[in-house]
């Protein structure tokens, strides 16, 4: 099977290939659940959380229960696996009833199959639930700086925290320079994923956001900037900062599950999360100590939104359509948004529910480490996909090790 860092080049020379083609049209509802029902959906997405994986399971029952729709996971530990699949589908002219039917995706992966002409689409606007998204105040319409048009469905925000055990670190921390000085000072209680891992690529460019004097720069291409000047502030903190992480920088933890286990059995007192209710919902399930809270730097931290895609090749397009219609119901985005749930981010706006729904929505505890709207503070948009593609693969050279 060609692999993901192959195949993103392939996807992207495949770009003058036939579009893609609808066999019902996304505006017109009822034509749309009534070809959906009795379709198996294949979601492609990833599979390393347990209470991810419940959610899931509960919105297969959901479409299941009210649309006949037969919801199927295939648990991914990376995306790129997914996007292989149907560029090697489209390279063997499998045009029909591909394996894949949904994608949970964003950033280069969706990049690379939009412009390749490789999505379903546009769909997204024309769902009944699109009427309660926040386009205003969510980066829902922009995926890394690359507008969606209609060809991925948001589903949940996003927003980098850290996680610190106030038994251990009880202030937080205002920036990147003075998370290396705490490091400094104790050795061995701060590590990161091990990039190319989602988080840990998220913690390179939340880090190199905080040192460029030249943001600007991060939202094109990373070919039109002198890489080497523009990351060569991350390199010079990273040569500080490894000696004086957990192991030494010798090792990593895979995911973020891995760097949460880490924390739970107090063996580091800092940690990243992409999900600003990950901890509450950790410590509501036992996982971390009551004293663990959250914080966010001075300057703000970097944020984005998880989307679903229909592949061009899908065999159960109406079926995705349901899922991803569902996802944004305001029953699923409060079920997402409960700390004992899930603890994701809400893409919808509360200022567009039916008021039954926003008063559920303000009377959702969100839990004791999780930072409310107004301290999540600014939010910092995500750079060029190219700049995410570039510094994992620096990052691997300079310091990757084999777990």
């Amino acid at each position: 099977m060609t692999s993901l860092k192959t195949a993103l080049p392939l996807v992207a020379a495949m770009s003058l290939a036939a579009p893609a083609w609808s066999q019902t049209d996304p505006s017109d509802w009822e034509a749309v659940t009534a070809a959906a029902e009795g379709q198996t959906v294949y979601w492609h997405a990833w599979g390393g959380s347990t209470a991810t994986n419940d959610f899931i399971a509960w919105i297969g029952d959901k479409v299941a229960e009210e649309h006949g729709v037969t919801l199927e996971h295939v648990k991914l530990s990376d995306t790129g696996d997914a996007v292989t699949r149907v560029l090697s589908e489209k390279q063997a002219g499998a045009d029909e009833d591909g394996a894949v039917d949904l994608i949970w995706i964003n950033g280069p992966n969706f990049a690379a199959m939009k412009e390749a002409e490789l999505l379903f689409g546009p769909f997204a606007e024309a769902l009944p639930n699109w009427q309660y998204v926040d386009v205003d105040g969510k980066t829902v319409q922009t995926d890394f700086t690359v507008s969606t048009d209609g060809y991925e469905a948001p589903w949940a925000m996003a927003q980098v925290v850290f996680m610190h055990d106030t038994a251990d670190l009880e202030a937080p921390l205002p920036s990147a320079e003075s998370i290396l000085e705490w490091a400094q000072a104790n050795p061995g209680r701060f590590t990161y994923p091990q990039p190319p891992d989602f988080l840990g690529t998220t913690f390179l460019k939340q880090t190199l956001i905080e040192l460029t004097d030249d943001n600007e720069i991060l939202s094109k291409p990373e070919s039109e900037a002198d890489f080497q000047a523009v990351t060569a502030p991350l390199w010079d903190y990273l040569d500080a900062l490894t000696p004086v992480l957990w192991r030494q920088g010798q090792a990593y933890p895979s995911t973020g599950p891995a760097q949460l286990q880490l924390m739970a059995d107090e063996e580091i007192d800092l940690a990243i999360s992409f999900s600003p209710g990950e901890a509450s919902t950790a410590i509501a399930n036992n996982q971390l100590q009551p004293s663990v809270r959250t914080f966010v730097l001075e300057d703000g931290t970097l944020g984005n939104a998880s989307f679903v895609a229909i592949p061009y090749n899908s065999g159960s397009k109406e079926g995705a359509m349901v899922v991803a219609n569902a996802l944004m119901s305001p029953e699923a985005q409060l079920r997402a948004q409960d700390p004992d749930i899930l603890g994701y981010g809400t893409v919808l706006s509360m200022e567009k529910l039916p008021e039954a729904d926003r008063a559920a929505f303000e009377a959702l505890d969100l839990g004791v480490a999780t930072l409310s709207p107004a301290e999540l503070g600014t939010v910092q948009p995500e750079p060029h996909p190219s700049w995410m593609t570039r510094i994992g693969q620096e990052w691997i050279e300079r310091y990757g090790v084999v777990q």
